[in-house]
């Protein structure tokens, strides 16, 4: 097994659009350790985040952040260990459009 440790995705999604943020690859697995949210704009907006398990139908159990405010001009991080199996997706969206996201974390193959 070989672990890498790696930038998993970075996306801005548009506003009000759920958008996929990493997608495991086959043969492989991932650990994600840090999600960073960043609000470009000078005005609060909110946010959501979901795990979709085997690319699976957004549904109300696979969000992990659900409309939560981010100031203007600021960020949030969420430092957790989420486990990713090959084809769970990571969803992002953010409700301005001026969010960036970034993933980082680990891929075993």
């Amino acid at each position: 097994m070989t672990t890498t440790l790696k930038v998993l995705g970075q996306v801005a999604p548009a506003a009000t659009t759920l958008t996929t943020l990493y997608t495991v690859p086959a043969a492989t697995s991932a650990v994600c350790s840090t999600l960073i949210a960043t609000n470009r704009a000078t005005t609060a907006t909110t946010i959501r985040v979901a795990v979709r398990v085997a690319g699976a139908a957004i549904s109300d159990k696979a969000y992990i952040i659900y409309d939560l405010n981010v100031p203007g001009s600021n960020g949030h991080v969420s430092t957790i260990g989420i486990s990713l199996a090959t084809t769970d997706v990571v969803s992002v969206y953010s409700a301005s459009g001026n969010v960036s996201f970034n993933l980082f974390g680990e891929e075993i193959t």
